[in-house]
């Protein structure tokens, strides 16, 4: 019996049917479509991946089958590893031509397409896939890469196709349950809510609503909450697209022109800044991948690596370090599985610089953690944290200064550090300093309830200092951060920019 033509679409971070090229191009070729996303074991074994993640995704797949089912032909779910999955559906029918989107992903997922892209050569089926989000494949200059972003994200929508010509397949796998073992340890908190009506529904409440105080209260631990879009996880696994944002927002600029109500365009304006410098850290790993394992700046290569301290790094995993802003920080982070951007920098930094933990053992923890985890965001805001770029400002956060500063009256360090509820306000970012009689009244003992600072600051900070100027007054620093630059350096001028930002060190995680 003659094996029936297929066209497949190959799902991975763009978990939508709405402005999805691939799709679109696939359904117009008519013969019938394969929708199809591959649960991978091993991915799921990598270090940075986590139950976290799955859960997210789990909400998107629900919900891509239900709108595949719609157009005709619902979405199949393999589990196992993606060239064995090929060869079976290969097997079974004329597969004619794989359409997906270009994944800027880690080291894995990054060999994982090299393997694919040979077992299509070998077997001679057609592989097309497609730019994704503004990030250029194979770019010459990088001097370039932000008049093609731009041109790129301001691009018409691509339809949803109208109808999917459906196939007869033998089997298809059940979506796991979230608490699948597959996908790591149990989660001890909440995770955002996947899907795509839930991406519509958080961009229309951050413009028509919660985005008004978008600037004022980007950095808060207390009120970012709200505040922010929470839309970067959405962004992440693919279920909105930049253009259809940006399109969004265009929109908005006309609504609210003369209005009170909603985002005002100094907040449109910093959010619209803050997706371009998305993109960009993202095309840095697509440029060079392999920013996932080796400093951007050479010389930076075994500053830390020898000097591991297990302890501290315990601590610091735990929120347990004896530092209350911090310690704050990470319980928030471990509890939602998100954080403002100040706060993400503050715990790469104070890992970093004061622990002088590496940043290549401090990122995995940091990714299973993020629900937004973008493996290029990621490993370029590891970097810039870490001072090993050669192109960035050092910045080296004061954790004492910083709870002062973000949390002024310590309701966010005593909401997620109970064993500090009793201590008064004058020793809550330092309540090392109590004295036993205090401690004692305030149920809140240095060294039994919380801990003791497992470093002292200055002398972590001047160590820090020290070590990083010995290494930037080498004699060829100066020309290999000249070569760094010009690979992986933004080119400002040419980049969407919001006056009220003044560091792109601060674009980076979160939106």
């Amino acid at each position: 019996m003659k094996k029936q033509s297929i066209e497949i679409v190959w799902f991975k971070r763009d978990l939508r049917v709405s402005d999805h090229k691939p799709l679109y191009n696939a359904s117009a070729a008519g013969v019938p479509l394969l929708p199809l996303y591959v649960i991978e074991p091993d991915y799921w074994a990598q270090p940075s991946a986590s139950r976290r993640h799955w859960c997210f995704i789990n909400d998107c797949l629900n919900e891509l089958s239900a709108d595949c089912s719609t157009l005709g032909q619902p979405l199949i779910i393999k589990v196992g590893e993606i060239r064995k999955v090929f060869e079976g559906i290969h097997n079974e029918f004329n597969v004619l031509t794989i359409h997906s989107h270009e994944e800027t992903g880690g080291d894995w997922t990054y060999k994982r397409d090299i393997l694919v892209r040979e077992w299509c050569r070998k077997t001679s089926i057609n592989l097309v896939e497609y730019p994704n989000n503004g990030i250029v494949r194979g770019l010459k200059d990088r001097d370039e890469w932000a008049k093609i972003r731009n041109r790129r994200v301001h691009e018409k929508i691509t339809p949803t196709p109208e109808r999917i010509k459906p196939i007869r397949i033998s089997s298809s796998d059940t979506i796991p349950l979230k608490n699948d073992l597959m996908f790591g340890l149990p989660i001890n908190g909440k995770v955002q809510k996947g899907g795509r009506k839930e991406a519509i529904l958080l961009l229309k409440s951050f413009t028509e609503a919660r985005g008004r105080d978008y600037l004022l209260n980007i950095s808060s631990p207390v009120k970012s909450d709200r505040s922010c879009s929470r839309i970067s996880t959405h962004l992440t696994w693919g279920t909105i697209t930049v253009k259809e944002i940006l399109n969004s927002l265009r929109q908005k600029t006309i609504d609210f022109k003369d209005s009170k109500e909603g985002i005002n365009k100094r907040n449109l304006s910093a959010f619209k800044s803050r997706l371009a410098w998305r993109c960009h850290f993202i095309q840095k790993l697509e440029d060079q991948p392999n920013i996932e394992f080796k400093c951007m700046h050479e010389l930076f290569e075994g500053l830390r690596e020898n000097d591991f301290n297990t302890s501290y790094f315990d601590a610091w995993c735990k929120g347990k370090t004896g530092f209350p802003f911090i310690d704050a920080c990470m319980r928030f982070l471990m509890y939602n599985g998100w954080i403002t951007f100040r706060a993400r920098a503050l715990l790469v930094s104070f890992a970093s610089y004061n622990l002088w933990l590496d940043w290549r053992m401090t990122g995995p923890y940091l990714a299973k953690l993020f629900t937004d985890f973008e493996p290029g965001i990621h490993f370029s805001q590891l970097q810039m944290q870490s001072g090993v770029t050669g192109i960035n400002a050092i910045r080296i956060y004061n954790p004492i200064k910083q709870s002062h500063d973000q949390d002024k009256n310590g309701l966010f360090i005593k909401k997620w550090l109970p064993e500090l509820q009793n201590v008064p306000l004058g020793f809550i970012h330092e309540p090392w300093l109590m004295n036993d009689t205090l401690q004692d009244r305030s149920r809140c003992m240095i060294g039994k309830d919380y801990p003791h600072p497992i470093i002292e600051y200055k002398p972590s900070y001047n160590n820090a200092k020290e070590r990083i100027r010995k290494v930037r007054e080498g004699i060829s620093f100066n020309k290999i951060s000249k070569n760094v630059f010009k690979n992986l350096g933004s080119r400002k001028s040419r980049i969407v920019r919001s006056k009220s930002i003044k560091s792109s060190s601060q674009m980076s995680f979160d939106l």
